[in-house]
């Protein structure tokens, strides 16, 4: 006869994982390496799509590839312990991202053929001066212009992106290397600002009279 008041036997349900939670555990596990994985791939299309600088990228990508490591390792160490659940926890991708993401913090515009801009905004960078003329005294000597967008390194962590148009050309200055996303902004901002002024730059009307679309990089962030 059963005893109904019998205790049911409790073994296995101190002292550790129950069997039954082993794996459980490792397929939490695999699932979490799953997912890793992707975030990873994630950031190289992110790259290969011009959202992340090259910066950004070695930096987020070298932190998924750590914490990948660490994990993999502690499951080969000790398959049925979930020590590598503080290894996988979430990480600092944001401040990665935020950290080394490319700022702008100067900017010029001229029309062509001045060598007055019509506008300058944000603090020019200490040192910069001789790297800025130079390009602009090619720029100035240029007989044909051909619109597009470039970019140049310059010292100190200082990036270039130079915005060419029909009728006036845009230089911003960057810390850090801009991603291309970044890049293409400042090419639509100078399209946008052509247009919107473009009888005022034909007519050499002065800068009271135009509006500044390029001022939004610096607003942004201020």
């Amino acid at each position: 006869m059963v005893d109904d008041h019998q205790q049911p036997d409790r073994s296995g349900e101190e002292g550790g994982d129950s069997p039954a939670e082993e794996p459980r555990n490792r397929a939490e596990a695999q699932a979490t390496l799953e997912d890793i994985r992707r975030k990873m791939n994630n950031t190289a299309r992110e790259f290969a799509e011009g959202r992340l600088s090259r910066a950004q990228f070695n930096a987020i990508y070298a932190h998924y590839s750590e914490k990948r490591t660490i994990v993999e390792r502690l499951l080969q160490r000790n398959p049925e312990s979930d020590a590598w659940r503080a290894a996988a926890a979430s990480g600092k991708t944001s401040f990665l991202r935020s950290h080394f993401e490319a700022r702008p913090i100067y900017f010029l515009i001229f029309r062509h053929g001045e060598r007055q801009p019509l506008l300058t905004g944000g603090k020019q960078p200490p040192n910069s001066a001789e790297s800025i003329y130079s390009m602009l005294k090619v720029l100035w000597s240029m007989e044909t212009r051909r619109s597009g967008v470039a970019r140049k390194a310059m010292k100190n962590g200082l990036w270039m992106v130079l915005a060419l148009g029909d009728n006036a050309f845009t230089l911003v200055l960057f810390m850090l290397q801009p991603s291309l996303t970044q890049i293409n902004r400042v090419r639509d901002l100078h399209n946008h600002f052509e247009r919107a002024n473009r009888l005022a730059l034909e007519r050499d009307l002065p800068p009271e009279r135009m509006v500044f679309t390029q001022r939004s990089l610096l607003e942004e962030r201020s």
